[in-house]
């Protein structure tokens, strides 16, 4: 694996970090709608945080990570990666409590567009998240009444996943594999720990089997392919990628509500995907991301 996250040509790496966003961005939006059938009942806060629990859980038994051994840099690390999480989570479950999940996801992109943004070291490059961003505006479909507190929450994820889409690639040099990852993820469940414990009582047999699939399919597994893709293709690729969840949330929005997609939508869904391939392309001139300096721990 390392000859591929730190070693192998950069468009392989990019197209491999890229095949890996594709099935996160699937796990991410399949996993909220699941979820989101519990909103009424438990609330978005409490079922964010149950699923971090579940993920907490999965993960420690299958990495088995150390405690010992971490620097305070490292520890500052994933104590943000998994702080970026948490708010990530609960913002987003609130927001698509509020707004249409395509329309949620939306919002959330326009983290990691601001990362794209802000990484671009010459204007080309910088017009290919601005190519998403208009794509994200025709997903959207901009009219009608504003829920304003949906939005304020889809900016907050944004933030948080802007946050989260860096310390992905920091977490990721200074750790063992997935080791970073597993800490962030129980450092989160235990953040959000005050949003869920009280909701316990109230979640029957049916329930925990929803959480534990929305937490190994949302949590667990879509964050093990966004931390491996970040190592592959690093942040920014990683960061324009994400515009394919705006397109997974309409998709899995009309499949599941069995509603009609439009033109603009439609146009917009080209728009996203032409901006994200294109960033996977040029990725071959980008340098390879740093080696993780410590692998191989005992």
């Amino acid at each position: 694996m390392n000859n591929l996250t730190g070693e192998g040509p950069a468009r392989t790496r990019a197209f491999l970090g890229a095949g890996l966003v594709l099935v996160s961005c699937l796990s991410v939006q399949a996993s909220a709608a699941l979820a989101s059938t519990l909103f009424d009942r438990l609330g978005a806060p409490a079922v964010a945080g149950l699923r971090q629990l579940c993920a907490a859980l999965v993960l420690m038994v299958l990495v088995r990570p150390r405690v010992r051994g971490h620097t305070r840099q490292d520890w500052a690390g994933m104590v943000v990666y998994g702080a970026s999480m948490a708010v990530m989570n609960v913002a987003y479950y609130s927001t698509v409590g509020r707004l249409p999940l395509g329309v949620a996801a939306t919002l959330l992109f326009l983290g990691p567009f601001v990362v794209a943004v802000a990484s671009a070291r010459a204007w080309r490059e910088a017009l290919l998240p601005a190519v998403g961003l208009v794509g994200v505006v025709l997903v959207t479909e901009p009219g009608g009444t504003v829920a304003w507190a949906g939005i304020a929450f889809g900016l907050l994820s944004a933030l948080a996943l802007a946050c989260y889409t860096l310390f992905a690639q920091r977490v990721g040099r200074a750790s063992s594999g997935l080791e970073g990852l597993t800490v962030a993820v129980c450092i989160s469940a235990i953040l959000l720990l005050p949003f869920y414990l009280p909701a316990v009582p109230s979640v029957n047999g049916s329930d925990w089997g929803l959480v534990a699939v929305s937490g190994v399919v949302g949590v667990a597994l879509a964050f093990t392919l966004d931390f491996q893709a970040v190592k592959m293709a690093g942040a920014k690729v990683v960061a324009t990628l994400f515009s394919l969840d705006p397109v997974m949330g309409a998709l899995i929005g009309a499949l599941a509500l069995a509603e009609s997609l439009s033109a603009p939508v439609l146009a917009g869904m080209g728009l996203i995907v032409s901006a994200g391939a294109i960033a996977t392309w040029r990725a071959g001139s980008l340098p390879a991301p740093p080696v993780p300096t410590s692998t191989n721990r005992p």
